[in-house]
């Protein structure tokens, strides 16, 4: 994902886009418009002082798939910001970290596998396009339902099934619909991240490894998990929140290199 060249010869991966203009400005569109719709819904908690109805979870994915790594900052930001009005603490660094990944996957999973427009109309870009989603939604679970047990917030299994119900259900129904309404108009101004980038991101050597590790570590990641936790596995004599965390950590340490590869 560090690869990808602009048009004019200069880089726009995930660092090196903080040296574009207009990438900075779309990271700062991504944070706003995802903070917005997240702080009217903290008065709607599903766990509170945790998590809440979030419409907003589209926000993340629709960007992602319009702007690249632009969204998986803004989504970052944007869900720190929302965390501040509903009580910031050591949790919300794990909240940034998979929003951040729940909005830099979309983009990078489906160009591992297709050129097309991330519009889909054909039964096999259908497929693709929930596999996409679903993989971010239980990547983005995995990271704050593991971080949140091993502080001693919340239960592993409450939270990471939460957080993937509610991110996958609202984003595969919303975003198909944002993406037709609105890809082909912002593509028409220049500023998709394919255009911004010099083309459809380039596959790197190591692009097809990498979305195998990150969909094996995501769901992987949530079965082990949830069998620890709700006792079908035992992995030490240690009480059962610690077990989850020593169970999942080596998925959620993969699901990072399996992103770095992309």
């Amino acid at each position: 994902m560090t690869a990808d060249r602009g048009a004019a010869g200069g880089e726009l991966g995930l660092f090196a886009m903080w040296r574009n203009t207009r990438m900075v400005v779309l990271t700062a569109i991504s944070a706003s418009l995802f903070a917005a719709l997240l702080i009217p819904f903290k008065l709607l908690p599903l766990i509170p002082g945790v998590t809440e109805l979030r419409p907003a979870n589209a926000v993340p994915v629709l960007c992602s798939f319009l702007f690249g790594p632009a969204a998986a900052w803004g989504a970052a930001i944007g869900n720190i910001i929302g965390d501040f009005l509903g009580g910031f603490g050591p949790g919300a660094l794990f909240g940034a970290a998979g929003n951040f990944i729940y909005g830099l996957l979309p983009y990078y999973l489906w160009r591992a596998f297709s050129a097309a427009d991330p519009t889909p109309s054909t039964p096999v870009q259908w497929i693709g396009f929930v596999a996409v989603v679903a993989i971010a939604s239980a990547a983005c679970a995995l990271i704050i339902g593991w971080g949140l047990n091993a502080l001693g917030f919340v239960p592993f299994a409450a939270l990471a099934n939460i957080i993937f119900v509610n991110n996958f259900a609202i984003a595969v129904v919303l975003t198909p619909l944002l993406l037709h309404a609105l890809y082909g108009r912002v593509r028409a101004t220049g500023l998709c991240y394919d255009d911004l980038s010099g083309g459809a991101a380039r596959r790197r050597r190591w692009t097809s490894l990498g979305a195998l590790i990150v969909t094996v570590a995501a769901v992987g990641g949530m079965i082990a998990g949830n069998m620890v936790a709700l006792g079908y596995v035992t992995v030490s004599d240690a009480p059962a929140a610690a077990q989850v965390t020593i169970a999942v950590a080596p998925f959620v340490v993969a699901l990072f290199i399996g992103a770095a590869l992309l």
